[in-house]
């Protein structure tokens, strides 16, 4: 990998990382066509730091308050019972403890299937099939979910739901905040909110898997036949940084207004057309690499 081809993917994962058109794919996809080799899971989960402190620096506010108030309410200065020391009554801590609870699915689901992730997941039929399931399943629940739960209404019960579906970001195709705003618009989130609630949600997970990843890539990257090496990685991560910060900003400009059909539609298109490049042999199914280390 080049640093045009760096940049170039760092542009892709900006682009996609916060639609629910599943940027893992989209990494997948356009590194066979420019590479002839997938990138790999460790440069997508390293690059993905970008994005998300470009999320780190734009909820930044709501970052300070959620630590705040949790800790606040944790160490009894809000009450010495347990129902106060859990944040009762106070928006930001409770948004703390959803989060931690909407993070325990993809910690233990992502740590027990680590080695199927990167290697079996990774195959483009399995890309192709569930693009094409959930771009149907994101227009059929945006389509007839209700819009009656803001962020403040958000119980224990519906962040472990959101965890769920963002542990489905696992398989390349699924995109974690298309498994996120999916579950988000089916238990009756606003628009907006579900976005939101996906970003938060997505910050200790995407920040945790990244740093592992790097810290893996640092210990075995001489060893490691996918890894494309520290300067297209570093330049793809910053590129990320600073696109991914204004894609965040139209899109919930976007979502405040319109719907997700667009993106339903754009799923089930690059389904199609990635399905066609398979049959015709221009896409390996699965890399030779990734097969030699499964």
């Amino acid at each position: 990998m080049n640093f045009f081809q760096a940049i170039v993917l760092g542009i892709i994962q900006a682009l996609t990382e916060y639609l629910p058109v599943s940027s893992s794919a989209h990494i997948r996809i356009f590194g066979d066509l420019m590479l002839g080799s997938d990138p790999g899971a460790a440069f997508t989960a390293i690059i993905q730091i970008g994005t998300e402190l470009a999320v780190v620096l734009y909820f930044r506010h709501d970052i300070i308050n959620i630590l705040s108030h949790w800790f606040s309410c944790l160490f009894g200065k809000n009450g010495k019972d347990i129902k106060s020391r859990m944040g009762r009554g106070d928006y930001y801590a409770t948004m703390g403890w959803n989060v931690i609870i909407g993070s325990i699915p993809i910690v233990i689901i992502g740590f027990t299937l680590q080695d199927i992730v990167e290697t079996a997941l990774r195959n483009l039929w399995i890309t192709v099939t569930v693009l094409f399931l959930f771009g149907i399943l994101l227009w059929v629940v945006d389509a007839r979910a209700r819009q009656s739960k803001t962020m403040a209404d958000m119980t224990y019960r519906d962040a472990f739901l959101f965890g769920l579906g963002q542990s489905l970001a696992l398989i390349p195709g699924v995109s974690r905040s298309g498994g996120t705003i999916t579950v988000g618009r089916a238990l009756g989130y606003e628009r907006e909110a579900a976005v939101r609630l996906s970003f938060l949600m997505a910050i200790p997970a995407v920040l945790g898997s990244g740093l592992l990843e790097a810290v893996k890539a640092v210990k075995n990257y001489k060893a490691d036949a996918l890894f494309p090496g520290w300067g297209p990685t570093i330049i793809a991560m910053i590129v990320c940084f600073i696109l991914g910060y204004i894609v965040i900003i139209g899109f919930l400009k976007f979502v405040s207004t319109f719907s997700y059909k667009a993106f339903a539609i754009y799923r089930i298109g690059l389904a199609v057309v990635v399905a066609i490049l398979l049959l015709l042999g221009v896409l390996p199914a699965i890399d030779p690499s990734v097969a030699a280390a499964a």
